[in-house]
């Protein structure tokens, strides 16, 4: 058998069938085309079209017959005939306008076996035709997400009606009950009610390890402003911790900005002052060697840890971990995040990865509590489960929390759990309208939400109207920028009347902090800031948010709007739309299923007592900015 092929010359024979079956092949080509023309016509015009196709077709079937007639031939002779050499001459040297009435009468054409040709055969009725284009809205995908997210433990965010007295939560210690009455806490706020169950049972067979020997599962949060979250992981885990022997770091809260983690170890500080728990804050604020030396302590066998509780910032964090000798994780229980998402923004700083390698001891070094030892993650088997180990569990709080699976599996979370102010069933870009208590995200319940239409000359006469005309005694005004802020607290300060500071990053801090307390205590009234005073941070007493600067993200809007109406208490918000702004904002928060901006329009009339006053202190200002650049220069 031979293994090769032997190609031939194939003479003029060849090359003249070749353009026989090119001829063919353009025939059937043009009646298709013709078929397909006829019928779009057919169904447009159903009545008038079929009397002139069947007209045409008796018409182009009479000389067909007449030729057969003339020729003597038959059908059968002329599919005998097909089968040979000359196959289809005939057809291939006829008019176009013949061949496709041949076609039409004849039915469509037929493979070699009888079989109608896939191409020939007319498409149904009800079948899309080339050319037949119509708008559609192309239908909205509805995303798949895991059960966790789709399906989570529903929370009520009204904090004044579904109060929970601390009585009824049974989980909880008498003695941090007590102490909780002693701080005039009475009653749990709903999602304090839900959470803190939930991490003590967690808890329940000792914090060494989970219930039943089984890894405990991971804990998300996501609700209001001012609804509870900071006491919601205080209590559970101090309650927790409370029965320790020694002395280690068993609970990490890892906090965005240094005025947030001050704040949220001034609260542990609160609930572990007469106990054995030690806390400490790593923040940066002390020197390296300051904040080691409430860490650890050198003894003669080596190191002694100094702290239970290690609240920090993210970077600082990472310092002590690769600089501070004797600085362990491996008994670390507790990882609470707060701010989670914005944490979530930051893992460009590979923060989260150094925290959870920290935490496990490496291959090589030795562990006196070897029978505890947490081991890397592994497969789930006999083996793995019959040497106990302390679980690391991650806590997870935020009023923002994205459902993004993509983001959130950054996180490493095992069999996550969702408690959530909102509805269920929201997609990963969460932009469903659902109402005001279904949207996007969710706002305190006492919180009025207001624009001001203005121009950008008028916006520092509008703020100074708001509080000197409206008697408001405490406000908080945010703007974009550093500059914005400061040039603004010297408009103000130049103008008069209203004692103003300035919040940002130009003040150390420790000015910060001092800026805060004042505020607090009324001494200030009007308090600009950036949004560094925008995440977490719990200002009492707030009565007006005014965004001079309307935010360019929703999650921005809700942290700052969310410095009012705390706990329960009303507050009020404005943001200073330009026209330009107007639109493109009111749209973002409808998409986001916020509730509805009321519209509050400051006439001229109104503003025109203040401007003789405003006009003296923009040339103040512009004296005090020239003043500042000559220093700078110099």
């Amino acid at each position: 058998m031979a293994l090769f092929h032997v190609a031939r010359y194939a003479g003029p024979e060849a090359a003249g069938a070749e353009a026989e079956a090119a001829g063919r092949a353009r025939a059937l080509l043009e009646r298709l085309q013709r078929r397909a023309r006829e019928r779009q016509q057919l169904q447009e015009e159903p009545g008038e079209a079929a009397q002139t196709a069947g007209a045409a077709g008796r018409r182009r079937r009479r000389p067909r017959r007449a030729r057969r007639r003339q020729s003597g031939g038959t059908p059968e002779s002329k599919r005998r005939k097909a089968d040979g050499e000359d196959a289809g001459a005939e057809s291939s040297e006829e008019a176009p306008g013949e061949s496709g009435g041949a076609a039409e009468a004849a039915g469509p054409p037929e493979a070699p076996g009888g079989r109608p040709l896939d191409g020939a055969c007319g498409p149904p009725a009800h079948a899309l035709l080339l050319g037949d284009f119509k708008r559609s809205k192309a239908p909205k995908v509805q995303p798949f997400l895991p059960t966790w997210l789709a399906e989570p433990s529903c929370v009520s965010r009204n904090v004044t009606e579904d109060l929970v007295p601390i009585e009824d939560v049974p989980e909880v210690h008498p003695d941090l009950q007590r102490r909780l009455r002693a701080h005039g806490i009475t009653s749990f706020f709903p999602v304090q009610a839900a959470v803190i169950p939930a991490v003590l049972e967690s808890a329940a067979g000792g914090f060494l390890g989970g219930r039943g020997g089984y890894r405990p599962s991971d804990l998300c949060v996501s609700a209001p402003t001012g609804s509870g979250k900071t006491l919601a992981f205080v209590i559970p885990v101090v309650q927790a911790l409370l029965q320790r022997a020694v002395c280690q770091v068993r609970a990490l809260v890892v906090l965005p900005t240094k005025e947030l983690a001050q704040q949220v170890s001034k609260v542990f500080n609160l609930y572990t002052d007469a106990t054995p728990l030690r806390v400490a804050l790593v923040t940066g604020q002390k020197s390296l060697a300051k904040e080691q030396e409430s860490l650890v302590q050198k003894t003669v066998d080596g190191f002694r840890c100094l702290a239970d509780i290690v609240v920090a910032t993210p970077g600082r964090l990472v310092d002590h971990i690769d600089q501070t000798p004797g600085f362990s994780l491996w008994h670390l229980r507790f990882l609470i995040i707060d701010e989670a998402d914005r944490m979530i923004d930051s893992m460009h700083q590979s923060w989260l990865p150094r925290v959870v390698a920290a935490a496990f001891p490496s291959e090589g070094d030795p562990d006196p509590f070897a029978l505890l030892q947490r081991r890397q993650p592994q497969v789930v088997t006999a083996a793995s489960t019959c040497c106990p180990q302390m679980p690391l569990q991650k806590l997870l709080f935020s009023a923002t929390l994205t459902q993004n699976p993509e983001k959130l599996q950054q996180l490493g979370l095992y069999q996550p759990r969702l408690f959530s102010t909102g509805l269920a069933g929201r997609g990963p870009r969460d932009a469903a309208v659902d109402g005001d208590s279904g949207g996007k995200y969710t706002f305190p319940t006492g919180l009025t939400h207001h624009y001001v239409p203005c121009r950008l000359r008028s916006k520092p006469l509008v703020v100074l109207h708001l509080i000197l005309d409206l008697n408001f005694s405490r406000v908080l005004c945010f703007t974009n920028s550093r500059e914005n802020s400061h040039r603004l607290f010297l408009l103000v300060q130049a103008f008069g009347g209203v004692t103003v500071a300035e919040f940002s990053s130009r003040h150390s801090p420790g000015q910060r902090k001092r800026i805060l307390k004042q505020f607090e205590q009324g001494k200030i009234q009007l308090l600009i800031s950036t949004d560094a005073t925008a995440r977490g941070i719990d200002v009492r007493a707030v009565q007006l948010v005014v965004n001079y600067d309307a935010p360019q993200y929703l999650r921005t809007y809700v942290h700052r709007v969310g410095r009012t109406a705390r706990a329960g208490n009303t507050g009020q918000a404005f943001t200073l739309l330009l026209r330009v702004q107007e639109k493109r904002f009111l749209r973002m928060l409808a998409e986001a299923g916020a509730p509805e901006l009321q519209r509050h329009d400051v006439p001229a009339e109104l503003l025109q007592p203040l401007v003789p006053r405003y006009e003296e202190a923009l040339s103040q200002l512009e004296s005090a900015i020239k003043e500042e650049q000559r220093q700078k220069a110099a």
